[in-house]
C-alpha cells in the first residue's frame, strides 16, 4: 500500500504538537499551552474524523483508504494511539508542575491545598461560584440530563450513613470562570483548578445528605460535530444552518474521557445512561480534562517562562510611505505574517472606506475574529457610502455562529452579504477594491493563504499578496462573480480556482518537470502545504519521483504520501515543522528548466480543496517576491531545531543537522524580516 491513512498521519501530527510540550528547550508555561492545543485538536478531531469513522462502521462499509483493515480495527488503532498519547500526556503534565514548582509557581487541589489559603478560596466559593453551580442528581426514575458537548462535568458519589446503595449525582464546571484561580503567599505562587475549588467544597453542595463519604471526578465527552443540513427548499440557508447547529449540541457522542479512578459503579450508570460502551467510547485518563482551557494557562508575569515577545515588524514598502493604496498602485507587496503587521490589511481597508475614488470593495470571509476590525472597517465603508459585498462562508466548521453574528451586523449596517455557493464552501480569501483614478478603473486586489482574522494572524504562518496586476485582478474579479452568481462558469489563465482548473494546472505543472528532466534539464517542485492526501496528486509525485524529479515538501500536517521508497518514492524528501507559530502558508515552486513557476494558494492537496470548495491559488510575478518565497523556503528546508522527518514508520524524528549549527527556521526568519524592517 503506497498511502499512509489520513487518520493515523493526522494523529502523528498531533504528537508533534505534544512534542513541543515534552521539550525542555520550550519554555515551561508555553509548554503547558501546547498541552491545551494537543487537547483541542484532539477534541476536533474525535468530533469529526472518529465521528465519520463510526457513521462508516454503521453502514458496515469495509475498507478504508491507506489503512489495511476495516473502519472497525481501524478505530481500535486509533484508540490504542491515543493511549498512548495520553500517557505521554500525563508524564508531561507531572513534568511541567515540576519545573514551575523551581520557578515558585505550585498547583495545589483540595488535598494540598496550605490552610490559609482555604479561607479565600471559601469566600470565593460562598460569593461567586456557588451560586453558579446546579447539582443535578442522577434518578433511575428520571431522564438523564442532556449534557453539553466538550463542557468539564464532575460525576459525585455519594455513600449514606445506614444504606448500602450510593447516591449519584453531577455537577457541570460553571462556564464564564477562569479555569484557574490563583493565589500568593510570600514570593510563591499557587494555582488550583475550578474542579478543585467545588471538590473542596462538596459537602457544602450536598449539606442536606447525611453522607459518611462524598467523592467527586472528573469527566468529559465530545459528540458528532457534522452538521446535517436537509434538502428543503422551502427552508432558507441560514435556518437550516441554525437548525444544524442545534443538533450538533445533541449529536451522539464518540468519545468519553474519564478519571480511571472513577469506581466502576458510578462508571457503568454514567457509560449505561449516556449509550456508551466501555472500552470502545472510552478513553482513561488523569484526574483533569478539557485540557483546552490550558491554552490560556495564566502567565505569571514570569516572562523566562513564555517565549520571548516576538511584536510583528513593519514592511518597508508601507511603513511610513503615506497612502497603502498608492503604494500598491507602485508595485506588490506581500505580507508574511506573524512576521509582519497584519494591520495592514484593515489599515489599507480603511483607506479605501475614506477615499472619495473608492467605489466598491469586495471580500470573502472563511473566518474571521469575534471582535474584528476587518468587519468594522468594512462597516465602516458602508457609512461611507461604498458599495460593500461580503461573501461570507456560513459552513465554516465551528465558526457558523460567529458568522451568523457577523452577517446580521453586517446586513443591518447596509453590506450586501452573500451566504457561499450552494455544495461548494468558499475558502479562498480574496479581497477587492474598485477605484476610478485619473486614467481608466484601478483594481486593488489582495489574495492570501490565511484568513482575514487578526488574532490568528498573530500566530498562523500567512502570506498575503496586495497587486494591481490587472491580469490577475480581472480574473478575481471572476471569482467574485461566481460567488455573486453561480451560475457563472469562468475560464482562468492566470488564475488557479478550485473546482475549476487548480487540480489540471498543478498535474501540467508536475507534467513540465517530469518532461524537462527526461531531456536531462533542470527538473525539481518544493511544496509547503498544510495537508497532502489526494490519491491522484500523490501518484503524480510518485510518477515525477520515478522519472527523476527531485521533490521537496514541508507538510505540518496530514501526509498520507510515503517519501523515500525505492523504485517509488525515492526522489521525494519530506519534513514537517511544528514550532511556536502554527504552520499555515502554502506555496509551490516549480523549477521549469531554470525559469521557475511561482504560487501562493488557499488549497491544499486534498480531494475537498481542489473538487469540492472554491480555492484560489495566484502566479506570483514580482522578482522581489519570488527571491522571498525562496528565501523561506530555504529558511524552512535549511531548519534543524524543530524539523521532524515524515516516514512510513511516524515516529516523527527530529531532522539532525549535518555539519555546521542548529537552524532554527522560524527564528532566523524572524531575524530576517526584523532586519528587513530597518531597511526605508
Amino acid at each position: 500500500m503506497n498511502l499512509i491513512n489520513r487518520e493515523l498521519s493526522w494523529l502523528s501530527f498531533n504528537e508533534r504538537v505534544l512534542q513541543e510540550a515534552m521539550d525542555k528547550r520550550v519554555p515551561a508555561i508555553e509548554r503547558m499551552r501546547f498541552l491545551g492545543i494537543y487537547s483541542n485538536n484532539l477534541d476536533e478531531f474525535f468530533r469529526v474524523r472518529v465521528a465519520n469513522l463510526r457513521r462508516m462502521i454503521a453502514v458496515r462499509k469495509k475498507n478504508v483508504e491507506g489503512f489495511n483493515g476495516t473502519p472497525s480495527e481501524l478505530y481500535s488503532q486509533i484508540r490504542k494511539t491515543v493511549l498512548i498519547q495520553q500517557e505521554k500526556f500525563e508524564i508531561a503534565y507531572k513534568e511541567i508542575f515540576e519545573e514551575l514548582a523551581a520557578s515558585g509557581i505550585y498547583q495545589v487541589d483540595e488535598n494540598t491545598v496550605k490552610e490559609e489559603h482555604r479561607k479565600e478560596l471559601e469566600s470565593f466559593f460562598e460569593l461567586k461560584l456557588k451560586h453558579a453551580i446546579v447539582p443535578i442528581m442522577l434518578d433511575t426514575n428520571s431522564p438523564f440530563p442532556r449534557l453539553k458537548d466538550s463542557s468539564i462535568y464532575l460525576a459525585v458519589k455519594i455513600l449514606l450513613e445506614n444504606k448500602k446503595q450510593p447516591k449519584f449525582a453531577l455537577i457541570q464546571v460553571p462556564p464564564g470562570f477562569s479555569r484557574f484561580y490563583l493565589m500568593k503567599q510570600k514570593k510563591s505562587d499557587y494555582v488550583i483548578l475550578l474542579d478543585d475549588v467545588i471538590r473542596l467544597n462538596l459537602e457544602k453542595i450536598f449539606s442536606i445528605f447525611n453522607f459518611k463519604k462524598i467523592q467527586a471526578f472528573t469527566f468529559k465527552f465530545t459528540r458528532d460535530a457534522e452538521l446535517d443540513l436537509d434538502d428543503d427548499i422551502s427552508v432558507s440557508f441560514i435556518d437550516k444552518i441554525e437548525k444544524s447547529l442545534k443538533q450538533r449540541k445533541v449529536g451522539k457522542p464518540v468519545r468519553f474521557v474519564y478519571d480511571e479512578n472513577m469506581p466502576n459503579d458510578l462508571l457503568k450508570h454514567l457509560l449505561s445512561s449516556l449509550g456508551l460502551r466501555f472500552g470502545v467510547n472510552t478513553i482513561p485518563g488523569g484526574k483533569y480534562h478539557n485540557f483546552k482551557d490550558f491554552m490560556s494557562f495564566p502567565s505569571f508575569d514570569k516572562k523566562r517562562l513564555l517565549f520571548k515577545p516576538q511584536h510583528p515588524n513593519t514592511h518597508p514598502h508601507f511603513e511610513g510611505k503615506g497612502s497603502l493604496i498608492k503604494q500598491v498602485l507602485k508595485k506588490d507587496v506581500m505580507l508574511n505574517f506573524p512576521y509582519q503587521r497584519f494591520d495592514y490589511v484593515v489599515d489599507l481597508l480603511r483607506e479605501a472606506a475614506i477615499d472619495p475614488l473608492v467605489s466598491a470593495i469586495k471580500i470573502n470571509i472563511y473566518r474571521v475574529a469575534y471582535y474584528s476590525q476587518v468587519m468594522n472597517a468594512l462597516m465602516a465603508a458602508v457609512f461611507n457610502g461604498k458599495k460593500v459585498t461580503v461573501i461570507l462562508e456560513l459552513q465554516a466548521r465551528f465558526d457558523e455562529e460567529n458568522n451568523l453574528y457577523w452577517a446580521s451586523i453586517l446586513k443591518e449596517n447596509g453590506a450586501k452579504v452573500i451566504y457561499g455557493i450552494q455544495d461548494l464552501k468558499v475558502h479562498s480569501k480574496l479581497m477587492q477594491i474598485t477605484r476610478q483614478g485619473d486614467g481608466p478603473e484601478q483594481l486593488i486586489t489582495y489574495i492570501g493563504t490565511g484568513n482575514f482574522n487578526e488574532r490568528s494572524s498573530l500566530i498562523y504562518s500567512d502570506l498575503g499578496l496586495f497587486t494591481k496586476d490587472l491580469s490577475i485582478s480581472k480574473e478575481v474579479q471572476r471569482v467574485f462573480r461566481l460567488m455573486e452568481n453561480n451560475m457563472d462558469r469562468p475560464i482562468f489563465k492566470h488564475l488557479m480556482v478550485s473546482p475549476f482548473n487548480t487540480r489540471r494546472k498543478i498535474i501540467q505543472l508536475i507534467d513540465q518537470e517530469i518532461n524537462h528532466t527526461k531531456k536531462g534539464q533542470k527538473g525539481f517542485i518544493r511544496i509547503k502545504m498544510n495537508n497532502i492526501t489526494d490519491r491522484k496528486m500523490i501518484e503524480k509525485l510518485y510518477e515525477a519521483s520515478l522519472a527523476g524529479v527531485k521533490i521537496q515538501l514541508i507538510i505540518r500536517g496530514i501526509c498520507s504520501l510515503i517519501p523515500g521508497v525505492k523504485n517509488l518514492s525515492e526522489n521525494i524528501e519530506a519534513i514537517s515543522i511544528v514550532d511556536r507559530y502554527l504552520e499555515h502558508s502554502r506555496f509551490m515552486i516549480f523549477g521549469n528548466n531554470g525559469q521557475p513557476h511561482y504560487f501562493i494558494t488557499s488549497a491544499d492537496w486534498m480531494e475537498r480543496n481542489l473538487d469540492k470548495r472554491v480555492e484560489v491559488g495566484c502566479p506570483i510575478y514580482s522578482p522581489e517576491i519570488r527571491k522571498e518565497i525562496d528565501l523561506l523556503f530555504d529558511y524552512q528546508w535549511k531548519g534543524s531545531v524543530k524539523s521532524r522527518l515524515i516516514r512510513k514508520d511516524m515516529l516523527n524524528e527530529y531532522r539532525q543537522t549535518v555539519g555546521g549549527k542548529p537552524f532554527h527556521a522560524q527564528v532566523a526568519t524572524y531575524k530576517y524580516f526584523s532586519l528587513r524592517s530597518k531597511i526605508i
